[in-house]
C-alpha cells in the first residue's frame, strides 16, 4: 500500500498554524531526528507513526527540502484572499490607533501569538478605488485571530519582516539623531542621562546607545532565525535534493 504525501513546494501552501505548531515543538528539543519527523508531520499532514514507513533517504530529502524552502526570501503583499475574503494591510501605519499599536506590539514578537498580530495588520477590505483601499475599522485582534491561523506562511513572514524593517528604520533614525545631539551638546547628554537614570560620566550613555544598536541588529534578523537555530545540520546542506515518489 502506497503512502501518499502532499508535499508543499512553496511557503504559500503552508498555513501559519502549522508553522507555529512546529516551532512550538522545536523550542523544547534539540533532537534533529525527532525534529525532522515532526517537520514532515506538521507540513505534510501525516501521522507520526506513518513516518517510520518512509525510506530513510526520503525522510532526509524531505527535511532538507523544507529547511531550504524556509531560507528563501518572501515578498511583502498588502493584499491576499483567505476563506473567500480579501484582506488588506493597514493602509497608513502613521494613522494607526493606540489599540492597534498595543495589540500589534504585544503579539508580533512571539510566534505563538503571531496570528493575533496578523489580525491587527490585515483586515477585510470594505472599499476599493484602483490601487487604494479601506479596511474594516479595528475593534480587536480576536475578530480575525482564528482566521489568521490559516494565513499563507509567505504572507505572514513577509509582513513580519516589513513591520520590523519599519521599526528598524525608525530606530536607526533615532540613533543617528541622539548621537549627533549628544556630540554637539553636553547639556543634552546630561539631561538624557538624568531622564534614563544613567550615570552622567558618559559610560551610561554609551551603554544605552549600545543597547539600542543591539536591538537594531536583532530587528534585521530573518523571520526564520528561530527555525534555523533548531536545524543547523540540515541548513548546512548546499543543494536542495530532488524528491521522488514516496511508497
Amino acid at each position: 500500500m502506497k503512502l501518499e504525501l502532499v508535499v508543499p513546494t512553496q511557503l504559500s501552501e503552508i498555513p501559519l498554524k502549522h508553522y507555529q505548531k512546529f516551532l512550538g515543538i522545536a523550542e523544547n528539543t534539540n533532537d534533529e531526528i525527532f525534529l525532522a519527523e515532526k517537520m514532515i508531520q506538521c507540513f505534510c499532514g501525516i501521522e507520526l507513526k506513518e513516518i517510520v514507513k518512509i525510506p530513510f533517504k526520503e525522510v532526509e530529502a524531505l527535511s532538507i527540502h523544507f529547511a531550504t524552502m524556509f531560507q528563501k526570501k518572501t515578498e511583502f503583499k498588502n493584499r491576499f484572499t483567505l476563506a473567500g475574503t480579501e484582506f488588506g494591510f493597514i493602509p497608513n501605519l502613521e494613522n494607526m490607533s493606540w489599540g492597534e499599536y498595543i495589540d500589534l506590539e504585544a503579539n508580533i514578537s512571539d510566534v505563538k501569538t503571531f496570528h493575533k498580530a496578523m489580525a491587527v495588520m490585515y483586515r477585510p477590505i470594505v472599499e476599493k478605488h484602483g490601487d487604494k483601499y479601506k479596511i474594516e475599522p479595528y475593534v480587536s485582534s480576536a475578530n480575525y485571530a482564528e482566521v489568521m491561523e490559516y494565513a499563507p506562511l509567505d504572507i505572514a513572514l513577509a509582513a513580519k519582516v516589513f513591520f520590523y524593517n519599519l521599526e528598524n528604520e525608525l530606530l536607526e533614525a533615532t540613533l543617528y539623531y541622539l548621537e549627533n545631539q549628544i556630540t554637539k551638546d553636553k547639556e543634552i547628554s546630561q539631561i538624557l542621562a538624568k531622564e534614563l537614570n544613567l550615570t552622567s560620566n558618559g559610560a551610561g550613555i554609551n551603554q544605552y546607545m549600545q543597547s539600542l544598536r543591539e536591538i537594531s541588529q536583532n530587528l534585521t534578523k530573518s523571520p526564520n532565525f528561530h527555525l534555523q537555530q533548531h536545524l543547523p545540520t540540515l541548513l548546512s546542506k548546499s543543494k536542495e535534493p530532488k524528491l521522488s515518489n514516496v511508497n
